[in-house]
């Protein structure tokens, strides 16, 4: 009987295979699932992935003739201009200011012209444009910082206004300076005692605080309209509200702000003769055109929308001219 059930020649062909299996590796010798590196042509011998034929776009090759230096190229080896870019390319390179148009322009006309009405009439009808300015005033400013809704802060920047306006009609305007410096620093205080009570991150906080400290400065300072003298508010209004529409026509920048603050001389001028102020109003409405300007070009900046040029924009140049109409009218009248 054999041993294993096979023939003498397979046991020994069997025993001769395990003997050399059992003999080491030459150098020669390659393991089966090593990696045969000459016959790929996309190996790296660093370890980077290359792209396989079929996903290496090929490349289209020209053979117009490349442009002299006349047709745009410059200096001989300067690289071609490079193509179009994108719509969204053309919006990054874009400036970021974005002036608002008639539009706004029409409605700060308006609210200047309540305004001066009302400071005409006498200090309770100028209360309500007001009270209009100081709210349009705090919501554009947080929009125009890209914080919304901001509703906590509006509100709060809103109040500040409205305490502003108490204030000095129980101070009356004698005690004007008072008033709106007391108000301001109680809301400034306050400002920060609640915004150190937020859970917000470090950076949120101080960005909201400071949001929040502007909006109601500006909306106390836009009471200076109550501080001032009523023909001087005249005046004021009524420059504001042509220099703003004059800014606002289709112009060159340089002449633009040129015209606007002619426009607004001419305005105090004229609104001057009809009221007490007399000549003065020269003065006055060049320097209420001026900040006018300057509140404009504020609202203006970093691609706002079209609700920023419906508040902001709006408001702005009627709330930065307060400090003029108040000093001016207090110095010229």
């Amino acid at each position: 009987m054999r041993r294993y059930g096979l023939p003498r020649a397979a046991r020994s062909r069997c025993s001769r295979r395990s003997q050399e299996d059992d003999t080491p590796m030459s150098n020669n010798q390659q393991y089966p699932y090593q990696y045969d590196s000459q016959y790929d042509p996309h190996y790296d011998p660093y370890g980077q992935p290359q792209p396989q034929p079929s996903a290496v776009p090929q490349q289209q090759w020209s053979y117009e003739a490349a442009p002299s230096a006349s047709e745009g190229w410059g200096s001989r080896g300067s690289a071609p201009d490079p193509a179009p870019q994108s719509p969204a390319g053309l919006n990054a390179a874009r400036s970021p200011i974005i002036e608002p148009g008639l539009q706004p322009a029409a409605i700060t006309a308006v609210l200047g012209l309540l305004l001066a009405g009302g400071a005409a009439i006498g200090s309770y009808a100028l209360l309500v444009p007001l009270l209009v300015l100081q709210a349009v005033t705090a919501a554009g400013w947080f929009r125009l910082n890209g914080m919304w809704p901001a509703r906590q802060g509006i509100a709060l920047a809103f109040m500040g206004g409205v305490v502003a306006d108490i204030a000095l009609l129980v101070a009356g305007r004698d005690n004007g300076p008072a008033a709106i410096l007391g108000t301001l620093g109680v809301w400034v205080l306050l400002t920060l005692v609640l915004q150190l009570r937020s859970h917000a991150d470090p950076d949120e906080r101080m960005y909201g605080l400071m949001a929040t400290v502007a909006s109601s400065a500006l909306a106390v300072v836009a009471a200076g309209h109550l501080a001032a003298e009523p023909d001087a508010v005249t005046v004021g209004g009524v420059a504001v509200a042509v220099a703003i529409v004059a800014r606002a026509l289709p112009m060159p920048t340089i002449a633009s702000v040129v015209v606007s603050l002619l426009a607004a001389t001419g305005a105090g001028i004229a609104a001057g003769a009809i009221t007490d102020f007399g000549t003065g109003g020269a003065l006055l409405g060049l320097g209420a055109g001026a900040c006018a300007v300057i509140g404009h070009r504020v609202a203006s900046y970093d691609f706002p929308s079209r609700f920023v040029h419906m508040t902001a924009g709006v408001a702005l140049p009627l709330a930065a001219a307060a400090p003029a109409v108040w000093l001016l009218g207090r110095a010229l009248g």
